[in-house]
């Protein structure tokens, strides 16, 4: 008897519990009428998008970015692109310079720049020619510079360069100097080093006044900075786009002779500024869609380093879901919306499409915000949620847009611009918005082709609620 009241209680409670298990659709819905339908809608015809100019992009500041982009690229599908870099340069420690005693000879020197995760383009075919110049004019650390800012620098005062090849995970091996002791052989991350004239080191540094190395400041004044750019008629191939840590140096290998005594000892000018001059030459396809906004475009196209994004809109989205779905006497929640965005097949061979996209809309003051679901929402899932990230095995983005559509149906929120932009895929723990210089790939995608099967949509998981008029 029992084991019977046993088997009883376990069946009721089983059945308390499956009946308790509700369609995933309606989830956290909070209702329940008779008139209540769940249902899934692909909706492609509420979607208007198209290629826009994006923002200029700052790339320095009173905060220096991780990563600087250096390149030459020539796009089969947009066309040209360039980054040239402008660094301050500094006295060894920030600070007032004590030459050293005995005579100095230069063996070498060296202008470190270290890679940084990010480089797009040829790295198997193209070989590379960089050049370092002086500048003419200041550069003036903790100064907000754009990427369409022109520097001027002193283009017959070359003072050094190097050709080479894309090999941004190799790392080298170099000797490390050692004061009194024999020099020895260590590994040190991939990086480029390139050669500089001894005569400017002489110039700039030990034949320099004691005046001039009496402080960092006087110093800088003196040695205005260096201009760094790909030479294009040097460059072979299709090229590419480096990205570079602001975390480099000038370093000076030399000898000392005093009396008897030699002595190999290095000293390093730090470079701890660096901002890019950033140009595009585009195609005449791109051109063409950039002077089209009338219309929805069967492709849209997003670029890095402050180029392409897409302005995103659902005009008709209340009024082809209320014609599709919806009575006068019913009305809709949204379980979930997804857009889902295609790179066109093929156009990501031999260059793979942008690891992450944002999106974001525009406030009343046509200033940057995100999207419900993206920002500080009670509704939104966050940024591993949000979405963006490209998926290799389905060729697809996703964005989760619940919130956001249903505060576009319910008339909460005005559209004063959506967008699509590229963005780093460094930061896991937020939502990017913010234009940026530190990616530099491309992303070709399928707009409002309906010819397409890989046109951009909508995936709509809605729940219908019969409206209660009051008798």
């Amino acid at each position: 008897m029992k084991f019977f009241r046993l088997d009883l209680l376990t069946l009721l409670i089983s059945l308390f519990i499956l009946n308790s298990c509700k369609n995933q659709d309606a989830v956290g819905l909070g209702v329940n009428t008779p008139g209540q339908v769940n249902g899934n809608l692909v909706d492609t015809s509420t979607i208007i998008i198209n290629t826009v100019p994006d923002d200029s992009v700052a790339t320095s500041g009173s905060t220096p970015l991780n990563k600087n982009p250096l390149g030459y690229f020539t796009d089969p599908i947009f066309g040209v692109s360039t980054s040239s870099l402008a660094t301050d340069l500094n006295l060894p420690g920030n600070s007032a310079y004590t030459l050293p005693s005995g005579t100095i000879i230069i063996d070498s020197a060296r202008l470190v720049l270290k890679y940084a995760a990010g480089f797009y383009g040829d790295s198997i075919t193209s070989s590379y020619r960089v050049n370092v110049y002086t500048l003419n004019e200041k550069f003036v650390g903790g100064t907000t510079y754009y990427n369409t800012k022109k520097w001027n620098y002193n283009a017959q005062n070359l003072i050094g360069s190097l050709t080479f090849n894309a090999r941004t995970h190799d790392s080298i091996k170099i000797f490390s100097i050692v004061s009194g002791a024999p020099d020895t052989l260590m590994k040190v991350p991939p990086q480029l080093r390139v050669p500089i004239n001894p005569s400017f080191i002489n110039s700039a540094l030990f034949n320099a006044s004691s005046t001039v190395l009496a402080s960092n400041a006087i110093f800088q004044n003196n040695v205005k900075g260096l201009y760094i750019t790909l030479d294009q008629t040097k460059t072979t191939g299709a090229g590419g786009i480096f990205m570079l840590s602001p975390s480099d140096s000038l370093a000076v290998y030399y000898r000392t002779l005093s009396g008897p005594t030699i002595d190999t000892a290095v000293v390093y000018l730090p470079v701890t500024n660096m901002a890019s001059q950033i140009s595009h030459t585009y195609t005449a396809t791109i051109q063409a869609e950039l002077n089209n906004t009338t219309a929805s475009r069967n492709t849209f196209y997003l670029q890095g380093l402050g180029s392409l994004r897409a302005k995103v809109s659902f005009p008709n989205l209340l009024a082809n879901i209320r014609g599709k779905l919806l009575k006068k006497d019913s009305d809709i929640v949204l379980n979930r919306a997804e857009l889902v965005i295609t790179p066109g097949p093929g156009t990501y061979i031999p260059y793979g499409p942008i690891p992450k996209i944002s999106m974001y809309q525009l406030d009343i003051a046509h200033q940057r915000t995100s999207i419900q679901d993206a920002g500080n929402d009670p509704r939104s899932g966050g940024a591993p949620v949000f979405g963006g990230y490209y998926n290799p095995n389905q060729n697809e983005y996703h964005f989760i847009l619940t919130a956001y559509l249903q505060d576009l149906i319910l008339g909460k929120t005005i559209d004063y611009g959506t967008y699509i932009a590229p963005i780093d895929n460094t930061d896991v723990t937020a939502v990017d918005i913010a234009v940026t210089p530190q990616v530099a790939a491309r992303t070709v995608a399928v707009g409002t082709d309906k010819n397409s099967p890989y046109q951009i949509r909508l995936n709509i998981i809605y729940t219908k609620i019969a409206t209660i008029v009051p008798k």
